[in-house]
């Protein structure tokens, strides 16, 4: 077995305490010792000594008391050694002796391992301790069959009271261990929400930034190609730039709010949003078409509405990067228990249409939101063309799962 580095085997045996805790122990011991010491020199004990006897006694007992929290196993040791120096005085039970009830209760409550069974082992060899001492007499013949009911009284007696102290330690040691796990669950959940909220974050910022970013790109493109020609289409490409930045910036803006201050939620994009967006893609110069049949009845729910709109997002700014000549269709159908969301894009050269990557990090962030609230979504390459599919419910399922996507 690895030896203990210095450091980890003083945490072991010393508890960390503070400094009030520490002056309140030391004075508990210094009052025991001065409130014991006048009745352990007036006990009678089963051979004649002098009453000085009590003065190690005491102050072994006054030590361990003062020890008990600090270091159980210590403190514990302490108690025997105060018990054997006492039995080899020949002193009878007094008391100070009550200190080792304190001693039993907090080796069980806050000693190690090592030290919680190590105080259940004395209280049993205690109390087998101090019947044999109180009877000794009995044990070398000068005792009778009457003093076995006694001895077994006295036995059963020491087992109750040391057991007593001891299993309220232990009861004491489970209660703060429940507490210490709680504490423990409280803090895994919070990071748990934590990494998921910045997950969440993360996902916005890249559909917000991809987003924007293609559609400047593409305005600029334009804009550049029109310098000569039309001065008017250049115009126009550098008001829908500046509003595209303008719009981006106080998303990311909103979403570093998010970021700094967690406890409070933004708001998230909606499906009178589409329309903006949409705008944005026209904007660029794609030919986009947007079919939906039919269209949604009644409310829908916050997460779904989300959900549609980040991966029309990541959708369209797939096909503003990869997109050919034959422009955008968008088909949206709102049916009572679920939505059917499809993009379909032709990309530059059809035949590798194949080869577009189906595992970026867009088109996960995709099948994340799908799933999410409990949707599937495929993105897979048809005759040319590059299509995205989407099957999200818009009942139950969804509103359960509406407050992971805040």
């Amino acid at each position: 077995m690895r030896p203990l580095a210095p450091s980890a085997y003083r945490r072991r045996v010393f508890r960390s305490l503070r400094p009030y805790q520490v002056a309140v122990d030391a004075a508990l011991a210094v009052l025991f010792a001065l409130i014991a010491l006048p009745y352990e020199l007036g006990t009678s004990s089963f051979q004649p000594v002098s009453d000085i006897s009590a003065l190690p006694v005491v102050g072994l007992m006054a030590a361990a008391l003062g020890l008990r929290r600090f270091s159980p196993g210590l403190a514990l040791g302490v108690a025997w050694l105060a018990a054997i120096v006492q039995m080899g005085l020949g002193r009878g039970p007094g008391f100070a002796d009550i200190v080792v009830f304190a001693v039993l209760y907090t080796s069980a409550a806050y000693g190690s391992r090592l030290v919680f069974w190590l105080g259940f082992s004395s209280v049993i060899v205690g109390a087998g301790t101090i019947t044999a001492y109180l009877f000794r007499w009995a044990f070398v013949g000068s005792g009778s069959l009457s003093d076995i009911p006694t001895l077994i009284f006295v036995l059963l007696a020491a087992l109750f009271a040391l057991g007593l102290s001891w299993t309220a330690g232990a009861l004491v040691r489970t209660a703060l261990r429940a507490r210490a796990n709680r504490a423990a669950q409280s803090r895994a959940e919070a990071e748990t929400a934590a990494e998921q909220e910045r997950t969440q974050i993360a996902r916005d910022m890249h559909d917000i930034v991809a987003h924007s970013l293609a559609v400047i790109i593409a305005q600029s493109d334009g804009a550049r190609y029109a310098a000569a020609s039309d001065p008017a289409a250049q115009t126009e490409a550098l008001g829908t730039i500046a509003t595209t930045a303008r719009a981006a910036l106080s998303d990311v803006r909103l979403l570093l709010t998010q970021l700094r201050h967690s406890q409070s939620d933004g708001p998230q994009p909606t499906l009178a949003d589409l329309e903006q967006l949409y705008a944005q893609v026209r904007a660029a110069g794609v030919q986009l078409r947007v079919d939906v049949d039919p269209a949604p009845r009644g409310d829908v729910a916050a997460s779904v509405q989300l959900a549609v709109y980040r991966i029309l997002q990541e959708a369209l700014t797939n096909a503003l990067r990869h997109g050919g000549d034959g422009g955008v269709d968008v088909n949206l159908a709102w049916h009572d228990d679920r939505v059917e969301l499809t993009v379909r894009n032709a990309v530059s050269d059809g035949s590798d249409a194949a080869d577009r990557p189906a595992g970026g990090h867009g088109l996960i962030g995709m099948r994340e939101r799908a799933q999410l609230i409990g949707g599937t979504l495929e993105a897979v390459p048809i005759d040319g063309a590059f299509v995205v599919r989407a099957n999200l419910p818009t009942g139950a399922p969804a509103a359960r799962n509406e407050e992971h996507t805040r």
